[in-house]
């Protein structure tokens, strides 16, 4: 089974190179985060006619994740349902075939110590006690999204610059470690040791073409999947050409 996950910053403006990464790559499940349209809106059509399902959680003009699969989801969830605030469409659960498949947009925080940062930490505590009540340790789970966290320094084009920020600041990145202590791990660590290899550049000052990037994109597997896991990749050429989305797909393989 190959799994990927993306952050296409706009479905509409990236629909084109969505269909066509799809024609090329052939997943069988994709992760979506930052759709920026509500269901009706999504181009589930098109989709369908490359074979694809899709159980979404949209909302306009911000957020909306989504799962895209070959094989229809099941069970499909929206949201923690753990009576919070669930009024921004962050998350989305479904199973495909044996594996449970989770597409999860983690906020931003904007500013360390903003009510949007609190936000965000609150979010990722929710996270880690909706793993606790819906899964098993034994189950075959896949927590794959954009978590704007980059877990540690050889994540980071810079660390001591982006330390004092929402995406790598030592809370965030404690926050993160705890949602990870549930028995998840990282997918492309499991092959991919050097520094370096980033999923986002800043559309600004020419962050990509001079590799300023950070690894914020992950696919986090339970334990029994990470044992399955055969390849990991980043798929950067997607951040080159026409209107690019600013993350790149991460893409794993699996034994199942």
């Amino acid at each position: 089974m190959k799994i990927a996950t993306w952050n296409v910053n706009s479905i509409r403006a990236r629909e084109g190179r969505l269909l066509r990464w799809l024609g090329v790559h052939q997943p069988d499940v994709l992760c979506l985060q930052e759709l920026k349209v509500t269901e009706d809106a999504f181009p589930s059509l098109s989709l369908r006619s490359l074979g694809y399902h899709a159980a979404i959680h949209g909302q306009k003009t911000y957020n909306g994740v989504a799962i895209l699969s070959r094989a229809e989801p099941l069970d499909v969830e929206r949201g923690f349902s753990d009576g919070g605030d669930d009024a921004q469409a962050r998350l989305v659960a479904a199973r495909v075939g044996s594996v449970h498949v989770v597409s999860a947009y983690v906020p931003n925080g904007a500013e360390v110590s903003s009510e949007k940062w609190g936000y965000k930490m609150v979010w990722l505590r929710r996270l880690r006690a909706w793993l606790d009540r819906r899964f098993a340790r034994s189950d075959l789970v896949a927590l794959c999204g954009d978590f704007n966290v980059a877990p540690e320094a050889r994540d980071v084009y810079d660390p001591a610059e982006w330390e004092p920020s929402v995406l790598f600041h030592p809370e965030a990145r404690a926050a993160l470690e705890h949602v990870r202590a549930w028995g998840l791990v990282d997918a492309f660590r499991l092959h991919h040791q050097e520094p370096g290899s980033y999923t986002w550049w800043d559309y600004r000052r020419l962050a990509f073409p001079k590799g300023r990037g950070l690894r914020i994109d992950h696919v986090f597997l339970s334990e029994p999947l990470a044992a399955r896991c055969t390849a990991a990749a980043i798929d950067r050429d997607e951040r080159n050409g026409k209107q690019p989305s600013d993350h790149a797909p991460v893409v794993v393989e699996l034994d199942v």
